[in-house]
């Protein structure tokens, strides 16, 4: 009997991760489609979103205007000030405010989806 209870939970938790793993999944995709089309509305190629180190490059070039201060994000205590400033450096490159800013720190999916898919239009580095 109690290999028939071991067996349905093991399928109740095995439906739960298939689930979780295509939420997952899904969101993932629309956050690179949002990363995309930021790219592109910059003026970058939206494949550079897919690349490691260089799509750093590219949003501190969009944030910024000098796409190497991406490197002292390598350097420790350095970074997490600088990627902070990339996300109140970027709002504001996409004509919003400090509160936008607080919006892609805290809840950087939901907020980089707004300048993905909204109307805000890049007016470059400030």
């Amino acid at each position: 009997m109690e290999a028939n209870y071991d067996a349905a939970a093991m399928a109740v938790g095995t439906g739960f991760l298939v689930v979780y793993y295509l939420f997952a999944l899904a969101l993932s995709v629309v956050i690179i489609v949002a990363m995309w089309k930021v790219f592109v509305k910059a003026g970058k190629p939206g494949w550079a979103c897919l690349v490691p180190f260089y799509n750093n490059y590219c949003l501190f070039d969009i944030a910024f205007g000098n796409g190497w201060l991406f490197l002292l994000t390598l350097v420790p205590c350095v970074n997490f000030v600088f990627l902070i400033m990339l996300y109140f450096k970027l709002a504001k490159a996409f004509g919003q405010g400090t509160g936008f800013g607080f919006g892609l720190l805290f809840l950087n999916p939901i907020f980089m989806m707004i300048l993905g898919f909204g109307k805000s239009e890049y007016i470059g580095p400030q």
